[in-house]
């Protein structure tokens, strides 16, 4: 094989080791600022697209020994991976597709499964990580919240309903004491 060639073939092929997904994406008519503008969103959820020939991504798709969706890998495709969560890159592809009409998803890898389109649509539904971190801690801090507001109403000295209590208390005592 061509030194050239091998050199592609390698940088693909350790982008698609360090990635736990691929997604292919069919970018025809899309503009080069749009391109650009596509590239700059994924990076800040810390993905990454590609363009590359096809044959090659096959063939580092094979190398990787991931599952075959060459059958895919026809036309203007660009390859989506990442360092981290799918979810993130998949909203960015799906808004960015609402926005402009392009890019197309037209499958993905998730591990060792393929995603359809419908899948990774739905993938780009699930909130981020950071979103469901913080549904959870407020769920977990609900109960808390309710007991402080609860005791706050009870004992709090600069609402009304501790004076009348407490007034009522020391009238109780008092005639015990005695």
């Amino acid at each position: 094989m061509n030194p050239d060639k091998q050199i592609i073939l390698t940088s693909l092929l350790a982008r698609v080791n360090e990635s736990p997904f691929v997604i292919v994406v069919d970018y025809t008519g899309l503009t080069v600022p749009q391109f650009s503008e596509l590239r700059n969103r994924l990076t800040e959820t810390g993905a990454k697209c590609t363009v590359a020939k096809n044959s090659y991504m096959r063939k580092a798709l094979n190398e990787a020994g991931l599952p075959d969706i060459g059958s895919e890998l026809v036309g203007q495709t660009a390859f989506v991976t990442g360092d981290d969560e799918v979810f993130s890159a998949a909203k960015v592809l799906k808004n960015f597709e609402k926005e402009f009409k392009k890019p197309e998803m037209k499958i993905g890898i998730l591990g060792q499964d393929i995603l359809d389109t419908e899948k990774l649509k739905a993938l780009a539904d699930i909130p981020s990580r950071e979103a469901v971190l913080s549904q959870l801690l407020g769920l977990i801090n609900e109960p808390a919240t309710r007991i402080a507001r609860i005791l706050l109403e009870k004992f709090d000295p600069e609402r009304e309903h501790f004076k009348s209590s407490d007034s009522e208390e020391g009238e109780e005592e008092a005639p015990a004491a005695e």
